[in-house]
């Protein structure tokens, strides 16, 4: 979320950075300031209203001392006055204060100097200096038309979308037998990278968290549709009943609104958990940064994704991921940021998978990042780069929505944390990427030797019997 103060001090940076992202920046800033003004004029009428009631209130103990009954009455009825007046101004400023906040909530984070301007993805650009080839020839680079991964999956017998789709819908899959234990090997082997060669703390993170929580990390209220919600407790059938009782009263049941209190969302990432962490907490400056890591279950409703990918493990429902977060002081957070991509690139360079690393422009960026590397992998069946991870640097955006702060050392005041997530990977993607990039030409699957410990030894998939 932006900081007011910033906005009224440098309109201009302001204005600058959301026309980078292809906003009309003069717009939103006048109506920030316009609700800033109105709010500071009212705050200003109101400590006005309080200095005159104190004195007031003074001069009545000093009327009934001078037996000035008329003058105590007068200034009884003035007290009065302000006391109502006061109470209406202070609902008024919370008014305000809440139509202020709400405002600042809906407008992206500022893009970063260094990020390229454009308005999607054809603008990104490449990483030279991180672009990575294995030194050996993978399995499939001799094969003349290297099959997608939902075909070598099904050849094999170990990848079931039409059995998923039976019981969940589309975007969903079953795996099975060694391709089941390869997804758990991948995310094993990550979070052993992670833990034990970067120094992430291992976390396992609730999967279902409240509004807030969404909020502090930018998913709400801008990306509801993108979310899956669900309902704690028994409180969904108590909603039910209460609009089964209006509906018999003959009311409008569309007029009732969903209860935000029994709600809660499935996480998106564990991004959203792992940054709330520490949401609301003052932290000491000597124990930055905090790095944790996550292997969770993640759930999309891939409400702006019609079309594309509707066959195979790209865009799913549900899906695995290893997260990674940070949290950092300002000087430290871009830094942390290549730090972090280093980690993510770390796993594929181990697999011996080709990728590459794009900075993204300012058009293909999120909500909540000022800047963003994506890493994309090579996937032959395909025969094209995908995106496996984004590592994104935050800055202070998500901490100001979620109050995190640290105090300096040897200060009195305190400052906003940085925030940093990338992905480490997205363990469906990987193993895409192993089994189009590891394929045999009798449609086996080699096992890479980083994850042969993880996989009993085992040195290929065959199909099964």
């Amino acid at each position: 979320m932006h900081d007011i103060k910033a906005i009224r001090e440098d309109a201009s940076a302001f204005i600058a950075g959301l026309n980078r992202r292809g906003l009309d920046g003069a717009g939103i800033a006048a109506e920030l300031l316009a609700r800033d003004a109105a709010l500071r004029t009212l705050l200003m009428d109101l400590q006005a209203k309080q200095a005159r009631r104190n004195d007031a209130s003074k001069a009545i103990g000093k009327a009934k001392q001078a037996r000035d009954e008329a003058l105590a009455a007068t200034l009884m009825d003035e007290v009065a006055g302000l006391k109502t007046a006061i109470q209406r101004g202070e609902e008024l400023e919370r008014q305000l204060e809440s139509a202020l906040r709400a405002e600042l909530a809906k407008w992206p984070n500022l893009p970063a100097v260094e990020v390229p301007d454009g308005v999607d993805e054809t603008a990104n650009v490449a990483v030279a200096a991180r672009a990575f080839e294995p030194a050996g020839v993978l399995p499939a680079a001799g094969l003349a038309r290297p099959r997608e991964h939902f075909e070598l999956g099904e050849l094999l017998g170990m990848m079931d979308f039409e059995r998923a789709a039976k019981v969940s819908g589309s975007r969903f899959v079953y795996l099975t037998r060694h391709l089941a234990r390869l997804e758990r090997a991948l995310a094993n082997f990550m979070l052993d990278l992670h833990t034990e060669h970067f120094g992430y703390c291992e976390t396992s993170t609730p999967l279902m968290v409240r509004d807030e929580a969404m909020f502090g990390t930018g998913q709400l209220p801008k990306f509801a549709e993108d979310l899956f919600a669900t309902a704690r407790d028994g409180a969904m059938a108590e909603h039910y009943r209460d609009l089964g009782r209006a509906e018999a009263r003959g009311e409008d049941t569309a007029q009732i609104p969903f209860p935000s209190d029994l709600r809660l969302w499935l996480i998106p990432t564990a991004e959203v958990t792992l940054t709330n962490y520490l949401g609301g907490e003052i932290l000491d400056e000597a124990q930055l940064p905090y790095r944790f890591t996550a292997h969770t279950p993640c759930f999309r409703s891939e409400a702006g994704a019609a079309g594309r990918d509707t066959r195979g493990m790209i865009r799913m429902h549900q899906f695995a991921k290893v997260e990674l977060v940070s949290i950092t002081t300002p000087e430290q957070s871009a830094a942390e940021h290549e730090r972090m991509t280093d980690a993510a690139q770390e796993v594929l360079k181990r697999l011996e998978l080709k990728h590459r690393v794009v900075t993204l422009c300012t058009g293909d960026m999120g909500f909540a990042a000022t800047k963003t590397y994506d890493i994309e992998v090579w996937l032959c069946g395909q025969g094209r780069y995908r995106e496996i991870s984004s590592c994104s640097n935050c800055g202070d955006f998500q901490a100001r929505r979620m109050n995190m702060r640290y105090r300096p050392a040897a200060s009195k005041t305190t400052r906003f944390v940085h925030t940093l997530n990338g992905s480490g990977l997205a363990v469906g993607r990987a193993l895409v990427a192993i089994v189009e990039n590891y394929q045999n030409a009798d449609g086996s699957i080699e096992i890479p030797a980083a994850l042969k410990p993880y996989m009993g030894g085992l040195a290929r998939i065959d199909r099964a019997d």
